[in-house]
């Protein structure tokens, strides 16, 4: 990374845990270009459920910082239900709108990130947020959120061993139930308490705890941890 700074890109930053990383990473120095469905200062909109969104988003945070992007962060995600009951139309709607978002924009731009750094000397990190659901899979409504994070996990696992010897470093988090506006509607749905009753230490996490691991893997995790998927959810599931 450059000595004036890293430059990164934070995907689903006005909310919840990329909130957070945005905060963090500011709090370090950081040049950081948010993204989100509405525009600001610091913030690109754009709707990663549009195909090609992703590499617009690119693009435009290119431009914003300059002409380099040192670290991708891959945080945008939905969690909507899809029960096996639905129309086959709607069934159908709901995996390629939530595959889209979670996963192939996610990829997009990780594909653009790994051109851009190889293409020019230092290398570059991307750390992509997953969750618990790839490795324990989630509920009946759910299959697809869990398969999209299972496979933006592979995802993280391939760019590792494909690009590691070329300076290329790419890093996963897999968050249990954290306190974001999205998981408290769920929390709530399923009945609140009883449901955190899972998580051997007792609550949910805190977007700022998985900020922290994010920050750590973005600024400071040395490059033999390339390839590691950090696991964020109180011991609810221990691999």
């Amino acid at each position: 990374m450059s000595a004036s700074g890293p430059h990164i890109l934070v995907t689903g930053s006005t909310r919840g845990i990329g909130a957070a990383v945005a905060l963090v990473l500011a709090s370090r120095g950081v040049r950081v270009v948010g993204h989100g469905r509405t525009a600001g200062d610091a913030i690109l909109a754009e709707d990663l459920s549009a195909p090609g969104a992703g590499a617009r988003l690119w693009d435009q945070a290119l431009e914003r910082l300059d002409g380099r992007i040192d670290v991708l962060i891959n945080n945008a995600g939905i969690f909507e239900p899809a029960s096996v009951d639905l129309p086959e139309a709607e069934w159908e709607a709901a995996w390629d709108r939530t595959l889209q978002v979670n996963l192939r924009a996610a990829a997009d731009l990780s594909r653009l990130a790994v051109r851009h750094f190889l293409d020019r000397p230092g290398g570059g990190r991307i750390i992509n947020v997953a969750s618990r659901a790839a490795y324990r899979g989630d509920s009946p409504q759910h299959w697809h959120y869990a398969a999209s994070k299972a496979g933006m996990v592979a995802m993280t696992k391939s760019i590792a061993r494909g690009y590691a010897a070329r300076g290329v470093l790419a890093f996963a988090v897999c968050p249990g139930f954290t306190m974001t506006g999205m998981a408290e509607d769920y929390l709530a749905s399923r009945g609140g308490p009883g449901l955190l009753a899972d998580i051997p230490l007792g609550r949910a996490a805190d977007p700022a705890e998985v900020a922290a691991a994010v920050a750590f893997l973005a600024l400071d995790a040395p490059a033999s941890m390339t390839g590691a998927v950090l696991d964020i959810n109180g011991a609810s599931y221990v691999r």
